[in-house]
């Protein structure tokens, strides 16, 4: 058995699966990781499916350099962003199995919620390609490790309602209730 970076809060209200070693650029994976996490699994499965057809976008925030700007991103608040369709089959593979896993445990894969996604870099794989006056320069790759935790949402509580049992109050800032004293006192 082996060690997850983050356990899970309720094990038995949740699902994990991992791939290690895995022939995908790890830059991408993680922006894309970074774009499903907290989703709840359909979704996921869904805009994993749009983002190889080119339906929806991954923004690319912290491994940025040269991805272009697109349209797309305006949705995620972000500039730029790319469809990486290899990390996206990938990732849905994984969810694939995290889901297969949480049927097994007998979990509610409708109410299923990706907690946590950590994408790690695994260690480079060397080629080489032959360059100009007979020189040689490295040709890597690189591998990434997938770890993902699926858990079953509670059900939603709803939202107290203007006279269900006690008014909400507002909050007021210092500033406000100062000036509200000022007035009281003239």
């Amino acid at each position: 058995m082996t060690r997850y970076a983050r356990e899970p809060d309720n094990a038995s209200k949740s699902a994990k699966a991992r791939g290690s070693y895995l022939r995908v650029h790890f830059k991408n994976t993680r922006e894309t990781a970074q774009a499903i996490k907290k989703m709840p699994l359909k979704r996921a499965m869904r805009y994993l499916k749009n983002v190889m057809g080119k339906k929806e976008i991954v923004p690319f925030r912290r491994f940025s350099g040269c991805a272009g700007r697109k349209a797309q991103s305006k949705q995620f608040k972000c500039t730029q962003g790319r469809w990486p369709k290899k990390s996206a089959e990938f990732l849905l593979q994984l969810l694939k199995n995290a889901e297969s896993n949480a049927e097994f445990k007998g979990l509610d894969t409708d109410h299923l919620v990706i907690e946590s996604i950590q994408v790690n870099a695994a260690p480079k794989m060397r080629r080489r390609t032959y360059r100009a006056h007979g020189r040689i320069n490295p040709y890597m790759s690189s591998p990434c490790h997938i770890e993902l935790v699926l858990a079953e949402k509670e059900s939603v509580v709803a939202k107290a309602t203007v006279g269900d049992d006690e008014p909400i109050k507002k909050k007021v800032s210092k500033k406000k209730l100062q000036r509200q004293k000022m007035m009281q006192r003239e």
